[in-house]
């Protein structure tokens, strides 16, 4: 059993879809639990081409009258550059300098490592502070320009890590021959 919703007529036969009366869809009287109810989709807009000339829409005043604004082509070729302007340069940029930071951590690394023989670390260890320090010094003026702070660093702990060390030997063969005299 179908109803028109408008005007409450009912329908007894199955194959009618709209009403007899005034074309409104029907719908079931008695909805069966079984099937959802139709649904009913309208119909999708036309395609139409929006670069083809008939698809335009002119305003009653007619081209250039105001009402809307006038339509440009999809491409413009570019506009000539001022023969004044130039663009800007590219920032210069420094090197950053971190030769002497480099330096006082190859010296402290090599009075540590190869300096115990013939105590040439002793000359590598002091270079290494040396150089350690007045990198540091230059650091702490321009630390824009100058760079490597934890090398020169690594590089002064290194060598005074090796002095320290030298002279705690010094000291104990020096203790060690003291003693070793009041016999």
């Amino acid at each position: 059993m179908k109803r028109c919703p408008t005007c409450n007529q009912t329908f007894s036969e199955g194959w009618l879809s709209f009403c007899t009366q005034d074309g409104t869809t029907l719908i079931e009287d008695s909805p069966s639990r079984s099937e959802p109810p139709p649904t009913i989709m309208a119909p999708p807009p036309p395609v139409t081409n929006p670069n083809n000339p008939a698809n335009w829409t002119v305003p009653l005043g007619g081209p250039g009258s105001g009402l809307y604004p006038e339509r440009q082509p999809a491409y413009q070729q570019p506009q000539p550059l001022q023969a004044g302007w130039q663009p800007p340069p590219p920032p210069a940029y420094a090197a950053p300098k971190q030769a002497l930071a480099v330096w006082s951590l190859i010296c402290g690394i090599f009075s540590i490592t190869f300096g115990w023989c013939c105590s040439i670390g002793l000359l590598s260890s002091v270079a290494a502070i040396v150089l350690g320090g007045i990198s540091l010094t230059q650091i702490k003026n321009d630390p824009n320009h100058n760079t490597g702070k934890p090398l020169a660093i690594v590089g002064i702990v290194t060598a005074a890590a090796y002095l320290v060390v030298w002279v705690l030997i010094l000291l104990l063969w020096g203790f060690g021959a003291m003693m070793g005299g009041l016999k």
